[in-house]
């Protein structure tokens, strides 16, 4: 059951699609309001777990953590950084009293969850207007379920956006992308995408294409696709300042550009120089900015990447000193954290300049910050149902509770860390409580050097993750695949991604229709299992133990009943695994997964692309009597719950 209080004069989000009964006061929280704020307490017992926030740095028990949600392009992905960038303001407590909580505004929220020992939640949002959704339920699991309901139905990406992509800050033309694609047929390794990053523009301006680089892109688009290979190109949030250039003088002629305080149009310097950024919370502004993805699908192209939507920006017209790009990147590497705080009291005087007009309510930037990132996919997906007649893959970086409707997430630029591997293990579980099921991190990291274990384990746990990219930044070393030495590691366990298409595909469907999470803790089912981060249940069938340490030669898995062990080396070799702790071997080139008991794993052929994709034959592991696999043709809308086979043993 969902109700709501509100506060002040809300500024409508659309988080929340269901109609919800409203109430007349926080029922559990005590509430004391100031002119600019209203605070939130609540005081915890000392066994009660407290899920949820979606993507933010810290466990998935957020006790002990103080975080804001105030979306920011950030590389420090560390626990002293208390933002990134998206902002999911649900948390879910699980004890004596067990409901969640969503404080519905798009200003800035802090959480401080027992931060210093203090015993209690305290949740000051920094503004008098919101919506405080009250959310009950018999479990976290059930809470969970209830706000993803409300949300409304999970974007349904095609069956091509499940198989594994390639991509690279670097790739410049035509002849890098065929070297990819080569690379990985030429080794059997299999592939289905490669993600186009922004040096395939004309100058990094969004809407045009390097033609000196890619002379002709719809002959290339479908050479590509000839070869089972779809092309994602970036898109950023800025459209470059230029007279003379289409896309630019018919915003400007459209008045769809955000305004600076001023009247002008909004000025910030971002990669292709000074830019303005499309109204995304104006209903015209972004009717305007999807249709320019014409554009793409004139070419061929089916698949998208938002970024630097926060929105990011490397300097602004209010900025005060260099303009540099350059010169400010070199102030950062010689005086570090004074810099960067510089540089960010300069962002919050720009988010401060600029302003929006929501369909006739005109709002400061900095109020509304947090729904900038999850309009711009809004934008994009509802432009791009207009604009094809299936199917799209669309992900972006920054997102507000909601924006899984119409689009998925990346967890933006990671680093090849072992920590950040372990981050990726409780990111997925936590964006899926916020609804966001189509999700995964930049395998291997995105900045610095990846190591041939490194990338092997964390491929390991992103053949469960619906997104599968590696991605990675300029300057760092080659991390495709194929560039480390003996490939048949890397052949086994991306080819287990797709021996597992069946049950992934299947399972993310049903989630998605079904208003459930395809990704989620242990101890949701197993409440033994309370505790255990480094776990996780992956659709109905499965639990997994990634091996996330540095020179493990397996890890310690508890498994919370009696289920079966697969191992997986190239062949699934099964045997019992009995409740209780386990020591377990896993070899690099080895992955071990358990199916529940009662339950059936669906698995198919080998097979180096989703254009090869069969269900006709599939071998049913685990001792279950029947499985649900949901079947559809990957590709059209007609996704529906009943699409349904029932395969038996």
């Amino acid at each position: 059951m969902i109700s709501k209080v509100v506060f002040g004069e809300p500024v409508r989000t659309d988080a929340i699609t269901a109609e919800v009964e409203t109430a007349k006061e926080a029922a559990r929280f005590e509430v004391t309001e100031d002119e600019k704020s209203v605070t939130f307490r609540y005081a915890l017992r000392s066994r009660d777990v407290v899920y949820g926030l979606g993507e933010t740095m810290g466990k998935v028990n957020k006790r002990g953590g103080r975080y804001i949600s105030f979306n920011t392009d950030t590389a420090d992905h560390t626990d002293a950084n208390p933002s990134l960038y998206a902002s999911h303001n649900f948390i879910v407590v699980d004890g004596e009293e067990t409901f969640g909580a969503f404080f519905d505004t798009p200003a800035r929220v802090v959480f401080e969850i027992d931060w210093h020992d203090s015993g209690e939640i305290r949740v000051v949002c920094e503004t008098r207007d919101l919506s405080l959704y009250q959310i009950e339920g018999g479990s976290a699991y059930e809470v969970c379920r209830e706000l993803i309901r409300a949300v409304g139905r999970c974007y349904l990406p095609p069956l091509w956006a499940f198989g594994y992509g390639q991509s690279r800050f670097g790739y410049e033309t035509e002849k890098d992308f065929r070297a990819v694609a080569d690379g990985y047929q030429e080794n059997g390794i299999p592939l289905d995408y490669i993600c186009m990053d922004i040096d395939y523009m004309d100058g990094y301006r969004d809407f045009s294409f390097n033609e000196k680089s890619f002379p002709d892109i719809a002959a290339f688009v479908s050479e590509m696709k000839g070869r089972g290979i779809r092309l994602v190109p970036i898109v950023d949030a800025g459209i470059k300042v230029e007279p003379g250039e289409s896309v630019y003088e018919e915003g400007v002629q459209k008045g769809t550009f955000c305004r600076n305080r001023e009247g002008g149009y909004f000025q910030a310097g971002v990669w292709p120089g000074m830019t303005h950024f499309p109204d995304f919370l104006n209903s015209r502004a972004r009717a305007w900015f999807g249709g320019l993805y014409k554009f793409y699908t004139d070419a061929g192209f089916e698949g998208f990447w938002n970024d630097m939507n926060e929105p990011a920006m490397f300097y602004n017209e209010y900025s005060r000193g260099f303009k540099n790009v350059l010169f400010r990147l070199a102030l950062d590497l010689l005086f570090g954290n004074r810099q960067r705080e510089k540089k960010e009291r300069e962002l919050l005087r720009g988010y401060k300049s600029f302003y929006h007009d929501m369909d006739g309510r005109r709002v400061r930037h900095y109020d509304v910050h947090n729904l900038f990132g999850g309009m711009m996919t809004r934008a994009t997906s509802e432009g791009l149902e207009k604009l094809l007649d299936h199917r799209f893959m669309l992900f972006s970086r920054s997102s507000y509770i909601g924006a899984s409707r119409y689009g998925g997430v990346w967890t933006g630029d990671n680093s090849s860390r072992w920590e950040h591997l372990m981050l990726n293990v409780r990111h997925m579980p936590s964006l899926n409580m916020c609804g966001f099921l189509y999700s995964g991190a930049d395998t291997g990291g995105f900045g610095g050097n990846c190591d041939r274990e490194l990338l092997l384990r964390w491929l390991a746990f992103s053949a469960f993750t619906p997104l599968m990219r590696n991605h990675t930044g300029k300057f760092t070393r080659d991390q495709e695949a194929y560039r480390f030495g003996d490939v048949e590691a890397f052949r086994k366990i991306i080819g287990l991604r797709y021996r597992l298409l069946p049950y992934i595909y299947s399972e993310y469907m049903k989630a998605a229709l079904r208003a459930d999470m395809y990704i989620k803790p242990v101890a949701f089912v197993y409440p033994e299992a309370r505790g255990i981060e480094d776990q996780l249940l992956v659709g109905d069938s499965l639990m997994i133990a990634p091996v996330v340490t540095q020179g493990a030669g397996g890890r310690r898995v508890f498994v919370p009943e009696d289920m079966t062990r697969v191992r997986y080396d190239g062949e699934f070799r099964c045997e019992p695994a009995p409740k209780g702790w386990h020591d377990v071997d896993v070899a690099l080139d080895q992955v071990v997964l358990y199916i529940r008991r009662g339950k059936l794993l669906p698995v198919g052929k080998a097979i180096t692309n989703t254009a090869e994709y069969d269900v006709s034959e599939l071998t049913l592991l685990g001792d279950g009597e029947s499985y649900e696999l949901y079947t559809d043709d990957g590709l059209t809308r007609d996704c529906k719950p009943e699409n349904i086979r029932i395969l038996t043993k």
